[in-house]
């Protein structure tokens, strides 16, 4: 397939500045290491192939030819944390197909009660954990999708341990407003933290699987069923400094500044910008408001470890409470929910001042027995990742 397969390539590295951690220690984490533009001019076409004018210096020995034929599937260790420092990315037409897709495995995270910290914070919401909330049975989401929950898709990646989901959300790019295509999500559905780097063919699906099919429907629905707007190929995807060097696959390390943001583009080259595409984008609410703040968060995403299958959408409501992991991760919010991996990376939506939702966190983890999502506080570290892709793409 991957021989036969149409093939444009888009190359891009990560943004933004460098910094410590979000701890009230260790403050003004940035996201990962600046864009490195000093490469080879590449420029121009190459049949079906397309690259951008100015190619990473790491990448001038990149055969794209290659690539489209299955390169992407070596994740020889020493190449591939070298290449944490670039984010590649090459769109491959036709790659993430209906049935690619379905059988996608969830990107899950979990931790157990002795990776849970914390002391009574002093009257602050920094360094407190709160009793384990109730758990709130995650609710299916009405259809059609891209009429009640327009931003929300899922993230489908390759990864080491094969092709994976997570859940992502449409939010506002402030330097093209009208015109975003920029999605949030998890750390960890893009990058493997410390032991690895990026992922690849990261792609985002808004409003996938529109009608909530079940498998047997699916296999048979027509590519505007599963993908109604589209696949949305990431052009450049930037994480938090520390999620690249604390996050891990297994418990909480990492997970209070587990976020992420990717500039995406269509397949189809000449398409819609992915906000006039689902018709909304989301605010991003970076102020860290306190529980108190927070009457009650309403988390999406696609949860695809059983007793869910990742095929359809679902919902939690709860208020929020607080979860510190431990003294070297920020506090986080805790919500009761039932969603399973496939739901990482997924909007945690409050009402903002205008009455309209916010995007006020993103799903990191979740128990062993599936009784609560956590997700990071969004500050100052989450807010450069988001500015640092904003400015790439300005204009």
């Amino acid at each position: 397939m991957l021989a036969a397969a149409a093939m444009a390539v888009v190359l891009a590295v990560t943004a933004g500045a460098c910094g410590p951690a979000d701890e009230e220690t260790d403050t003004g984490a940035k996201p990962a290491a600046s864009a490195r533009e000093d490469g080879d001019t590449g420029g121009g076409g190459l049949g079906d192939i397309r690259l951008p004018d100015e190619l990473p210096a790491a990448l001038k020995d990149f055969d794209p030819e290659k690539w489209k034929n299955g390169e992407w599937k070596n994740w020889d260790r020493e190449d591939w944390l070298r290449e944490a420092k670039d984010f590649v990315n090459p769109i491959i037409e036709g790659l993430w197909d209906p049935d690619r897709m379905k059988d996608a495995e969830e990107n899950d995270r979990q931790v157990d009660d002795a990776d849970i910290g914390g002391g009574d914070g002093g009257g602050s919401d920094e360094g407190v954990t709160d009793p384990d909330p109730a758990p709130k049975k995650a609710q299916p989401v009405q259809t059609p999708y891209r009429e009640n929950a327009p931003a929300v898709g899922k993230v489908f990646m390759d990864t080491p341990q094969g092709a994976m989901v997570c859940s992502g959300t449409v939010v506002k790019d402030p330097r093209n407003p009208g015109r975003s295509n920029l999605v949030a999500t998890a750390g960890h559905c893009v990058h493997a933290g410390q032991e690895g780097g990026w992922f690849r063919n990261v792609v985002f699906v808004p409003a996938y699987n529109d009608g909530a099919l079940g498998a047997d429907e699916l296999e048979k629905a027509s590519p505007e069923e599963v993908a109604p707007h589209g696949v949305y190929w990431a052009t450049w995807a930037a994480t938090t400094d520390h999620w690249i060097a604390e996050g891990a696959r297994t418990g909480g390390a990492g997970a209070s500044q587990d976020f992420a943001v990717l500039h995406v583009e269509p397949e189809e080259k000449g398409g819609k910008s992915l906000e006039e595409a689902v018709g909304t984008a989301v605010p991003v609410n970076f102020d860290t408001p306190s529980v108190s703040a927070l009457p009650s968060v309403r988390a999406h995403g696609y949860p695809a470890a059983p007793p869910f299958d990742g095929l359809t959408m679902h919902t939690c409501t709860d208020k929020p409470g607080r979860l510190t992991l431990s003294p070297s991760e920020s506090t986080m919010y805790r919500i009761g929910c039932t969603m399973t991996g496939g739901s990482s990376g997924g909007g945690w939506f409050a009402q903002g001042s205008s009455g309209k939702p916010v995007l006020v966190s993103v799903t990191s983890i979740g128990t062993l027995d599936h009784t609560w999502l956590a997700g990071p506080r969004l500050g100052d570290e989450a807010k450069a990742v988001h500015e640092a892709v904003s400015k790439k793409y300005a204009g």
